[in-house]
């Protein structure tokens, strides 16, 4: 199987701060975990998104307030900061999926691996958030629809739950967002009674893991629960909000998952569809379990 890893080193640009969870060191460990990967990848290179691109998903005041912020090196809340480099390296950050739709569209390679910072499942289409500036996976959801892939699926297995992206599309019937997160834990969101709205009613997915859940909970969910809502909305593609802070290791999370568990989880969705797959990193805050992680992950997707 012909798979991309997409990924930049103006990422580590983006400087969060002394002690800050979401830091470079996240991506320096990644890269040197995949090293005995690369002779099976491809490396195709991310595009830096317009600001039309970003409108597709946010409003212009809050692009305006990452670019803002990002002038004077500023935060805009406790958890999210933007370094004087943050507005450009974002929008690269945003370029990866869209490289990824122009891959797979082009024949060059069926699934990507979009290792990015700083992540997106957080940012609403109206406020940064949680780490997050843009919504990566979102705006290349939209992307994907341009490039004719009608029926998007996202699968959101962050241990916290991607409230942004569900905003993004909760009244929308062409994007399915399924997601397993801890229950009760940050943003608050993602409860299971949230559905969808109008058109979008049905079309959102929510399952909680309690904390303390390990690896028979979550392969529950992934190999009983997903399979059968991926045949039934019948996906032209599907793209994987990948947190590793589900990891036992994690320091912001109270799950039990192993590297195991989660290589099973990353087997299960890859059969559960067989459509094109794109992978972008969100969480994952123990750094040296992050690299290993994503190494299983690019293994179950050259191989699976």
């Amino acid at each position: 199987m012909r798979c991309a890893y997409i990924s930049d080193r103006c990422y580590l640009k983006h400087d969060t701060g002394v002690g800050h969870p979401e830091s470079k060191e996240r991506l320096v460990a990644i890269e040197k975990a995949i090293e005995p990967l690369r002779p099976k990848l491809l490396f195709p290179k991310p595009y830096v998104a317009s600001e039309e691109i970003l409108l597709s998903v946010h409003l212009c005041e809050q692009i305006e307030e990452v670019m803002e912020c990002s002038k004077v090196a500023s935060s805009i809340d406790s958890d999210t900061h933007c370094s004087f480099d943050s507005f450009h390296v974002a929008k690269v950050a945003v370029g990866a999926g869209l490289a990824a739709i122009d891959g797979i569209v082009a024949g060059e390679f069926q699934r990507a691996f979009c290792a990015v910072r700083p992540p997106g499942h957080h940012a609403t289409p109206v406020k940064a958030m949680g780490f997050c500036l843009f919504n990566n996976i979102a705006i290349t959801a939209k992307y994907a629809q341009k490039r004719g892939f009608e029926r998007v699926m996202i699968i959101d297995f962050d241990v916290h739950h991607g409230n942004g992206t569900q905003d993004a599309f909760y009244e929308d019937n062409s994007v399915f967002y399924f997601s397993s997160h801890q229950a009760f834990a940050y943003p608050g969101t993602g409860m299971e009674d949230e559905k969808g709205e109008g058109n979008g009613k049905g079309f959102t997915h929510n399952l909680l893991l309690m904390p303390d859940s390990g690896d028979k909970e979550i392969l529950e969910i992934y190999k009983n629960d997903l399979p059968p809502l991926v045949a039934s909305f019948d996906p032209d593609i599907i793209l994987v909000s990948a947190g590793y802070d589900l990891h036992e290791s994690d320091p912001l999370a109270q799950l039990h998952v192993t590297t195991e568990g989660i290589k099973e989880m990353v087997g299960a969705i890859l059969t559960s569809a067989n459509v094109p797959f794109v992978f972008l990193l969100e969480g994952g805050y123990s750094v040296e379990a992050l690299g290993e992680n994503v190494k299983v992950t690019l293994e179950q997707m050259l191989s699976v």
